[in-house]
């Protein structure tokens, strides 16, 4: 099988999630962010592009590979 490099998105957290619900927290971590301007790259899937959907005013894409 051929090994396939797919897309990678880059995300930085921009927004704490101080007194936000418990699943826009967890979803943070899902995403491997847990602290204010981390960054994090990621497999661009759906399942990723939902999760950030989900948490959009607390993440910004900075790149897309």
């Amino acid at each position: 099988m051929a090994n396939k490099q797919g897309k990678t998105l880059v995300v930085e957290q921009i927004g704490s999630p101080i007194r936000r619900p418990v699943e826009q927290r967890a979803t943070l971590i899902g995403l491997g962010l847990n602290k204010m301007h981390r960054r994090s790259t990621l497999e661009d899937t759906p399942a990723v592009r939902g999760m950030i959907s989900k948490v959009r005013h607390l993440v910004r894409i900075v790149d897309e590979a």
